[in-house]
């Protein structure tokens, strides 16, 4: 055997080992997960250090890998030609085609692939720094393509862009989140409170105030054991104080805050001026995000706000505690009067209370009642049906049945929500029973 035979028999092989390293490098550094590499790194990880900071210049990768990856793929390819045609004549170019193509799509392609996307982070931390030494020693040839492809990329709106990935990562996280309580790795619970966090940005304070008909309100005229008597029987600690018309809030009254002025005056109802130490009230538009209420109530130390429209109408109000609800769920304590709002029914349906709100339903039952049109129940139907229905009548869309079971005026109170796969089901045993 001659020694140019030897020599190619011998450096294809290394060509196949260095084009799978640089495919394998490429996929496990795309698909590492950032975050652990960035927890190693603050534990100390030297090899996590590197892998972060080839991850901040992906463009760098890219050139690195794609020049070596076709360098050795197309001297691989030429050197087996070159062998096969000494060997077998013009027909060696067949040969050589199918036996390259073959190494390289199963060593060099599939099989390092296939590994690196099964263990991506430890790839990552074994070719880190194989990567920066080739990083560096192709830099000049990668600098060419980098330059050319940064002019090219200069016609693309980078402004756009931008928000594209910041709206893409949340969608990554809300999906992450979604894929692993599918699999059963996140508690389905869990899986709600990091999508709450998610939602703040999304949500306003309208999409989660009391509204003012729910509203406990208390008369500033109206006397003062009569307002102690309603503050003692009222499950909130501070309650809103209106003067005129229930629409004109003047005041908060905090329950501390009277229970102090009761210490000074003696324990003298009389002596009360309840005006005289409620405190004044905070008012926000109904378009304020919810992220953006959190962090003012975090900033101003306070617990509720009055919410009005762009008139300045009162709508509502909204606490603390609410947005954290959106978060952890329903919190409720010692004094919270429980009230069965949504009741699931032995037969698959659901009778709710026509306020409950859709994205309330939605956690409870895990649906996907829409909540862009309309914040409770109620308004979903009123909206969808375009009137303002009766007892009895029934609506079906987005795949639910909706039957009004009771109405109070102009106000849905009650009614009875069936899934399209419920209906199917009762649907088929009652048939099979007949």
């Amino acid at each position: 055997m001659s020694l140019e035979i030897t020599l190619t028999l011998l450096a294809v092989p290394i060509l196949i080992v260095l084009s799978a390293i640089f495919s394998g490098s490429e996929t496990a550094l795309t698909a590492a997960s950032r975050a652990r590499m960035h927890t190693l790194e603050l534990e100390g990880n030297q090899r996590a250090r590197r892998v972060n900071q080839l991850l901040a210049a992906p463009e760098r990768i890219i050139g690195t890998v794609l020049l070596g990856n076709n360098l050795v793929n197309i001297l691989a390819s030429a050197l087996t030609t070159s062998l096969l045609i000494g060997l077998f004549g013009e027909v060696g170019v067949v040969y050589a085609t199918i036996v390259v193509t073959a190494l390289v799509v199963i060593f060099a392609e599939v099989l390092p692939k296939t590994y690196a996307l099964a263990f991506p982070d430890r790839v990552s931390l074994a070719v880190a720094p194989l990567m920066q030494w080739l990083i560096v020693v192709l830099r000049p040839l990668t600098m060419g393509v980098g330059f050319v492809v940064r002019q090219v990329l200069k016609l693309t709106p980078s402004k756009l862009d931008d928000e594209a990935n910041i709206l893409a990562a949340h969608e990554e996280i809300r999906g992450t989140i979604e894929l692993q309580k599918i699999e059963g790795a996140v508690a389905r619970h869990d899986a709600d409170m990091l999508g709450g966090v998610l939602d703040l940005r999304d949500l306003q304070v309208a999409d989660i105030m009391v509204h003012r008909t729910k509203m406990e309100t208390i008369d500033a005229d109206d006397p003062p054991q009569k307002v102690v008597d309603e503050l003692l029987r009222s499950q909130y600690t501070r309650v809103p104080i209106w003067k005129d018309e229930p629409e004109n809030i003047v005041g908060v009254l905090h329950t501390k805050d009277l229970l102090s002025a009761l210490g000074r005056s003696g324990w003298d109802v009389t002596k009360l001026d309840i005006m005289s130490f409620a405190v004044e009230p905070w008012f926000v538009p109904d378009t304020t995000p919810l992220k953006g209420q959190l962090n003012q109530f975090l900033k101003r130390k306070a617990q509720m706000a009055l919410v009005v429209d762009e008139y300045g109408e009162v709508q509502g109000l909204i606490t603390l505690e609410d947005i954290l609800e959106e978060i952890v769920g329903q919190i409720a304590d010692e004094h919270d009067t429980q009230e069965a709002a949504i009741r699931v029914q032995a037969d698959g349906t659901v009778n709710v209370d026509g306020t409950v709100a859709i994205r309330d339903l939605n956690r409870h039952m895990s649906w996907n009642l829409p909540d862009e049109e309309a914040t409770t129940v109620a308004g979903l139907v009123i909206h969808e049906a375009q009137t303002i229905p009766e007892p009895g009548q029934v609506f079906t869309f987005y795949g639910y049945r909706f039957e009004i079971l009771r109405k109070t005026r102009n106000k849905i109170t009650a009614l009875r929500i069936s899934p399209a796969a419920t209906i199917a089901a009762r649907a088929v045993k009652h048939s099979r029973a007949s």
